[in-house]
């Protein structure tokens, strides 16, 4: 497999050789859609806490005497039965952190390159040096490219000019090859992967 190399106006200036085993596979959504899941979980914080009848304030006391009122028994106004009273079974904080083993995620990465070099969506560029940290650069880089939605940048290396430019223009990161997983692959329109990056991410995963 072969793609055009780009500089970042946009012309073809080559080509560069896209490996079978890193973008010839064919995608498994079963896969795909475990590791995103799982990926998606481990996001979350865990941190909702409702209280239970022992952590709302009040209710020591006992509202009436048991018997000879009429009414029902009660033994504190922060029964769950009561209004303000304590929640039953509610959210406490927890760890929704799920594993996978790592020749899984690896899987799922290869084939999330694999579907974004097969829809055509994939970008290689020469490089995306900047004079400084410029969003009217990365702008323009962007419009050249014909990069619309949410744009993925994967570099081989951290690039401060770049992450600063690039904060400010809607729907787009800067992630590092190192950093790079399925879900971000699969959740961007548009991946745009310099050559250094391509080169270091064929050697890891290939």
């Amino acid at each position: 497999m072969e793609a055009q190399l780009l500089n970042q106006k946009g012309e073809e200036i080559g080509k560069v050789e896209l490996p079978e085993a890193v973008f010839g596979l064919k995608p498994s959504s079963r896969l795909l859609h475990e590791v995103t899941t799982a990926a998606l979980a481990n996001r979350r914080l865990g941190t909702a806490h409702t209280k239970t009848r022992d952590e709302v304030s009040g209710g020591g006391r006992k509202p009436w005497k048991q018997k000879h009122t009429g009414r029902a028994r009660h033994g504190s106004i922060r029964s769950p039965l009561w209004r303000k009273g304590g929640v039953v079974f509610g959210p406490r904080p927890r760890s929704y952190r799920q594993d996978l083993p790592h020749i899984k995620k690896r899987l799922a990465l290869v084939q999330a390159l694999s579907a974004r070099a097969q829809d055509g969506s994939l970008r290689v560029v020469e490089s995306l040096a900047l004079d400084g940290a410029k969003t009217k650069q990365v702008a323009q880089i962007l419009k050249a490219l014909k990069a619309e939605g949410r744009t993925l940048l994967v570099t081989d290396q951290h690039d401060e000019n770049l992450v600063r430019a690039s904060r400010n223009v809607p729907s787009t990161k800067v992630m590092m090859v190192a950093h790079l997983d399925a879900y971000e692959v699969l959740a961007c329109r548009g991946l745009i992967v310099t050559k250094a990056a391509l080169e270091k991410l064929n050697g890891q995963l290939n």
